[in-house]
């Protein structure tokens, strides 16, 4: 018999849009206005993320996102290398309209 407590989880996309990709890296851009709950993602590639613009953003894993890859609100001018793995959600908090650009590392 089937378990009917478990539900099918939809993953969106990393990320709004392609700027970038070769056999080494993947470019890619996202601009959630502000509210925007986003959808939940898996990252399956080692990344590093630039905050380019806005106020806050939070990301919001999943209950089997293992701790580490939980990170605290964001703000401009930061960037950050996240390990694969995880599934979780960003959500644009701030007043603004936010600007981060994604690179994912395929070696």
């Amino acid at each position: 018999m089937a378990d009917s407590s478990r539900v099918e989880r939809r993953l969106g996309d990393i990320a709004d849009k392609f700027l970038f990709e070769n056999e080494r890296v993947r470019i890619r851009e996202m601009k959630p206005t502000s509210g925007d709950p986003g959808s939940a993602r898996r990252h399956q590639l080692d990344h590093i993320l630039i905050r380019i613009s806005g106020d806050r953003i939070a990301v919001l894993p999943e209950a089997d996102t293992p701790e580490c890859l939980q990170q605290p609100i964001f703000f401009p001018g930061i960037s950050s290398f996240l390990e694969k793995g995880g599934i979780e959600s960003a959500r644009n908090v701030g007043k603004q309209n936010f600007h981060e650009i994604l690179f994912e590392l395929r070696d």
